[in-house]
Formats: C-alpha cells, sequence, structure tokens
C-alpha cells in the first residue's frame, strides 16, 4: 500500500526574527495545508532547511508536525544524511515521535559508490520498521542513485517502497519503472514534471509549489489519476511560470517569500540562504498575482 497518493508538501520551517522555529506560525500553515486538501506533509526536507537546523530542533520540529497534524494526513520526516549513523539516528528517532515513513536524500558532499549507496540505505531502512522513501537529486547532492541500485534495493529491503526522483531525467524514471515492473512508488520530485512522471506510473509528486498552491498541486495529480489528463496538463501549464519562479533562486528562498507575501509568516532563512534579490522577488510577485495567489 502506498504511503500516499496525490501531492505532499516539502514543507517549510517557519523561524522567527531571532532565527529559532517559529512553531506557532507552523502549526497555522499544518492547519491550511490540511483545509486545502494536500495528501501528505514532507517535514525537514532541503524546503524545511534541515540542513542548518540543530538535531534537537530538526527532532522538535518532525515531532510537533506529527502531533499537530494527528493522523489526518500522512507525515514524512527528512532524516537523511551524509553520515549513515546520524541517518539511523534520526530516523529511529523520528519512528519513536510517529513519523508515518521518511525521506532519505543520497549523501551529499562525500558522495559514494553504489555500492555503498546500497549499504547506506539499506542499514538506515534495516533499524527502522516504518516506510522509506528514497530521494535521488544529485543536482543538489552531487552523488546520483541509479536506476539498477533503486530496484536492488526496493526488492531486497522490505520497507524501501518508494522513490523521490528529481534528477530531471524522464529516462531515468522510465527505468526505475522498467526495473521494478512498475511496483516501486515514484513520487517527482519536480514540479514542473508532475505529469510527465504520472503518465510512467507515478503516485504523485513531493512538492514545494503545494506550500502556496496546496489545493492546485493536489488537483494535477487527482486530475490526471481520475483520466482527465486534458485537465492535469492544463494546471500544471498554467503553474510553469511561477514554478519557474519558485526555482529562480535556490530552494527555499523564494517560497518563503511567497509565503511571507501570503501572510504566512514563514520568517527568515537560515545562513548561509539570504533574503531574495529584489529583480527575482518582483517576477515572483507577478506570477502569484496571475494565478490569483495574491
Amino acid at each position: 500500500m502506498s504511503i500516499f497518493t496525490g501531492a505532499a508538501s516539502a514543507i517549510v520551517t517557519p523561524m522567527k526574527a531571532d532565527g529559532s522555529v517559529n512553531f506557532e506560525a507552523f502549526g497555522r500553515l499544518l492547519e491550511d495545508q490540511i483545509a486545502k486538501g494536500i495528501d501528505a506533509i514532507v517535514v525537514c526536507g532541503t524546503t524545511g532547511e534541515a540542513s542548518t537546523l540543530t538535531h534537537e530542533e530538526h527532532l522538535d520540529t518532525i515531532k510537533y508536525c506529527v502531533d499537530k497534524v494527528a493522523k489526518r494526513v500522512p507525515v514524512i520526516a527528512g532524516t537523511g544524511s551524509n553520515c549513515t549513523e546520524t541517518a539511523i539516528y534520526l530516523s529511529t528517532e523520528a519512528e519513536k515521535v510517529g513519523a508515518d515513513a521518511v525521506l532519505l536524500v543520497t549523501p551529499y558532499y562525500n558522495k559514494a559508490t553504489q555500492n555503498g549507496l546500497y549499504a547506506h540505505f539499506k542499514m538506515i531502512a534495516d533499524s527502522i520498521k516504518i516506510p522509506v522513501v528514497l530521494y535521488n537529486i544529485p543536482g543538489r547532492t552531487g552523488c546520483k542513485m541509479n536506476p539498477e541500485t533503486i530496484a536492488r534495493l526496493y526488492k531486497d529491503v522490505d520497507n524501501i517502497v518508494a522513490v523521490k526522483e528529481a534528477t530531471g531525467d524522464i529516462s531515468n524514471v522510465a527505468k526505475i519503472a522498467q526495473l521494478t515492473e512498475g511496483k516501486i512508488d515514484i513520487y517527482s520530485g519536480n514540479d514542473d514534471q508532475i505529469v510527465p512522471i504520472l503518465s510512467l506510473g507515478g503516485k504523485g509528486v513531493i512538492s514545494v509549489l503545494s506550500n502556496i498552491a496546496p489545493k492546485e498541486t493536489h488537483d494535477i495529480v487527482a486530475k490526471f489519476l481520475a483520466g482527465d489528463t486534458k485537465g492535469s496538463l492544463d494546471l500544471q501549464l498554467k503553474y510553469l511560470p511561477l514554478i519557474n519562479a519558485l526555482f529562480c533562486e535556490v530552494n527555499p528562498i523564494p517560497v518563503k517569500k511567497a509565503l511571507n507575501l501570503m501572510g504566512y509568516e514563514a520568517g527568515p532563512l537560515r545562513m548561509p540562504l539570504t533574503e531574495m534579490e529584489d529583480v527575482n522577488a518582483a517576477k515572483l510577485e507577478a506570477e502569484m498575482k496571475k494565478v490569483g495567489l495574491l
């Protein structure tokens, strides 16, 4: 059974002016996401600035999210690391506080061979009982997991059940589907490729766009799976300029700006991320107005 079908928000972590986590604003954002039909929440991923949270903050944020969501939708905790022992620690603690699944990014900076990736992910998955979503995003990590390695992990490890595919390479997605006989759940990690990945049997998207447009992102998937491929494609193309604006600077700089423009109190970013450049912020605001978000 799939962890979720549809759109999951790779949710931001709101911050106060002093840089601490703003749990009150986070709670309001989560409630709004659920009210507008989001299908799952991914907490403490890249968009949630997990790499600059302390371990204590990381786990406190996961626990807060789990408690606030209260099983209304699945909560998937980002617990990946370039250190296998750290990823095991974060994953086991996330399981203890009630996360429904974990999202494990490929090791960054130190990288790994394909055999190393297999050993890394298997060791983490074996340390927990909840489902695992592999996260393949070489553009940020400098480390690509080959389709053969994903298929090997899926076949050998019972609780590795899904992959967030953000290579941007549709042929890569097709190869994963082919090697796993269409059985592994594939989620788009790129908002501009939701429809193409659904066409290859994907289950949905783990989305940045859905932070500001949860219903619309959900609808792109729901329409496609209901057989309304034209309606799904029309929405995908309608939001493409906004998606491009959300990635004109490194994520999550633009999406935090967008949420602040909408009054969600997402707050500042943690260094080394800095505020959006004025020219790019103006483009983002213009695209938000075009689709009625402002």
